[in-house]
């Protein structure tokens, strides 16, 4: 780790990496609805229209595919657009424009345009956001070659990886977890990057690999505290980097531990964590190894907090699901509810 670490919460350091870009590049710039408002995205693009100007940062309307475009067309031009979107639900009226256009331009040209442009969109629940503001669908963009997808975890892998995403010559879709922006790490003042397709083991242990995706990477960590009063010690690993994919890493703890738990921010099914399962699987070839997964129940998000508590994975659910697949044939265990309360649950104070 670079020298100079202070100790910053997420927000602040996606804030000064943004800082930092601009000043070091005229060709970035950053635009996306209310980014130029008291509130700043969360804190994140807090002061940066009053530091570079309305001509650098500024607020768009509400017209995704049009906006899209003009990230996309400026950055064919030699321009560095960062594009802020408050939810990656409404991704879904940019898609012709991200998928058709930016993910295949610099192939369909031979080579000759680059499209280095960063999307960046917010998953996760808050409170009652409900079925069109809560949902995390990076696995999509995991599918189409030509995007390059980063879901950094903590503050210091934020800085790094945004930093890195802008710097890129082609189009890197941005994840935040709206629950991770008051979470703090030992950030560098300096500027530094973190390389894509570089996984991070931030938990080592011998009888199960639990890889979590985002923020469940910190939930991950809190199932493993759950899990050393019963004896089960997790290597707990943070992908970063979701396209590129760091699957050696993986692969390389699970032929040690031989048990493969991947807990995601989204549904099952055709997502993030049935592709890392499954190529981990093809990795190690014969070898005899147990995988299962976690994420959003098979349903749209719900609105209810009631319901929100079955919905999205926690500690105690990782816990349980971690003890029957090491453990097999062991009485039924079942750790404290208490236990499953979220990490952020009572620090977060609203949806914006």
């Amino acid at each position: 780790m670079p020298k100079a670490s202070r100790i910053l919460s997420y927000f602040e350091a996606l804030n000064e990496a943004t800082v930092q870009v601009m000043e070091n590049d005229p060709s970035v710039f950053l635009f996306g609805l209310d980014v130029d408002d008291h509130l700043g995205i969360n804190g994140t693009t807090l002061g940066l229209s009053q530091r570079f100007g309305e001509g650098r940062v500024f607020g768009t309307p509400l017209s995704e595919d049009a906006m899209t475009g003009i990230a996309i067309g400026s950055a064919m031009a030699g321009q560095r657009p960062i594009h802020v979107h408050i939810r990656m639900d409404f991704l879904m009226l940019c898609m012709n424009q991200l998928i058709n256009v930016a993910a295949k331009a610099h192939y369909m040209y031979g080579g000759t345009v680059k499209v280095p442009m960063v999307v960046r969109s917010i998953i996760g629940k808050s409170w009652g956001q409900g079925a069109q503001h809560s949902q995390g669908l990076h696995s999509l963009f995991m599918h189409v070659p030509g995007l390059k997808v980063l879901a950094p975890s903590n503050a210091y892998d934020a800085k790094g990886c945004l930093i890195e995403a802008v710097e890129d010559d082609n189009p890197v879709i941005f994840v935040e977890h709206r629950l991770l922006y008051g979470t703090k790490a030992e950030v560098p003042e300096e500027v530094y990057r973190v390389p894509f397709g570089k996984a991070k083991v931030v938990c080592e242990g011998n009888d199960v690999t639990i890889v979590g995706i985002s923020n469940m990477v910190v939930e991950c960590l809190r199932a493993n505290k759950i899990l050393e009063g019963v004896g089960i010690s997790s290597e707990i690993i943070d992908p970063v980097s979701l396209m590129p994919l760091d699957l050696k890493t993986i692969a390389a703890s699970v032929k040690k531990t031989g048990h493969l738990i991947v807990v995601d921010n989204g549904w099952t099914a055709c997502g993030a964590s049935a592709e890392i399962v499954a190529s981990v699987s093809e990795l190690l070839g014969d070898r005899l190894i147990k995988t299962t997964r976690l994420g959003y129940q098979p349903t749209t998000c719900p609105t209810s907090p009631v319901l929100e508590k079955v919905f999205y994975p926690n500690p105690v659910t990782i816990a349980e699901k971690t003890f029957s697949m090491v453990k097999p044939g062991s009485p039924e265990w079942h750790p404290s509810p208490e236990l499953a309360e979220l990490a952020y649950q009572t620090e977060f104070k609203g949806p914006f």
